[in-house]
């Protein structure tokens, strides 16, 4: 008998190809991707963080990793992406830094290591890392636990967690319009802001916080939100997607059902932005074998 097919799991492989192939045009359609980032940048005022090291995980064409340089100019930067395309885009963006080096070594500059691989496992040390952030990179993972997991080990106690992730109102129209096909998922599915949290306590961070806001865009037809997407790689890349043509009449459908959200003028693509940190906490002191814990209270007088 066959396994049951979770149309839902995300197909690693097609999502490295649109990123990769969306490396050259990426910059310039990420318009939410530069606001998220600016708001999680505004976000670090509220900590007090000195961080030797950075992970940026899943770092795209290396904006972030250029702002956290800039903000923490002494701590080395890891810049980790599975697309190899948008890594060598993050190079690129080496070019002004290369020709300040000299400076950048007077004032103790460390250098900016690039990694290719999958943030569901780290090619990192235990406790290698003070700050890990990722923006809206998340959503590409299968496995929620093991992420945190993952990010939970390499941070080094008391390190923070900053992130940024989709929510399940994602492109909620899209989702709509495209329901003339039970059985075939158009869009991703997106895990819940309170179901996260909850992740993120069963991997061992202490005190999360979370919060949703909501970002829409608008187009002028079904053609232009499409065509956004598939610039920055946000290809449905799930096991229950269509594999192959659905008639030609498939994106007339969309386009006539997608109608019915049209306001002013325009069409609305809304995305639902979560987005956390959290701490990792200091390690408990292992125990010799049979040994128990015993806390005591004080005797009110």
């Amino acid at each position: 008998m066959d396994a049951k097919v979770d149309h839902y799991y995300i197909d690693k492989a097609r999502v490295r190809a649109a990123f990769g192939r969306a490396a050259h045009s990426y910059d310039a359609a990420a318009i939410l991707q530069k606001q998220v980032r600016e708001e999680m940048l505004s976000r670090l005022d509220w900590v007090s963080l000195k961080p030797k090291t950075i992970l940026d995980a899943g770092c795209g064409t290396g904006a972030a990793s250029h702002a956290l340089q800039k903000r923490y100019p002494h701590a080395q930067v890891l810049s980790l992406d599975f697309a190899l395309a948008m890594l060598q885009k993050t190079r690129d963006r080496d070019f002004l830094a290369r020709l300040l080096l000299q400076c950048q070594r007077l004032i103790g500059r460390k250098a900016h290591h690039v990694l290719c691989a999958d943030i569901e496992r780290l090619p990192l040390a235990n406790n290698s890392i003070d700050l890990l952030w990722s923006n809206l990179a998340m959503q590409w993972c299968n496995d929620l636990d093991a992420t945190f997991s993952e990010f939970h080990r390499v941070l080094r106690p008391q390190g923070l967690l900053m992130f940024s992730t989709f929510g399940p109102d994602t492109l909620k129209e899209l989702r709509v319009a495209s329901q003339s096909y039970p059985g075939v998922t158009s869009v991703s599915r997106f895990i819940d802001m309170h179901d996260i949290g909850d992740a993120l306590i069963r991997a061992g961070f202490s005190a999360p916080v979370l919060d949703v806001e909501r970002y829409t865009l608008t187009y002028d037809d079904v053609k232009s939100v499409m065509r956004d997407l598939k610039s920055i790689g946000a290809h449905n890349a799930t096991d229950g997607r269509a594999r192959g043509l659905l008639g030609r009449g498939f994106l007339q459908k969309i386009t006539t059902s997608y109608e019915q959200f049209r306001q002013a003028g325009k069409l609305p693509a809304t995305f639902e932005v979560v987005y956390g940190h959290a701490w990792r906490a200091q390690d408990k002191p292992k125990l010799a074998d049979g040994l128990s814990p015993i806390a005591f209270q004080a005797r009110a007088k």
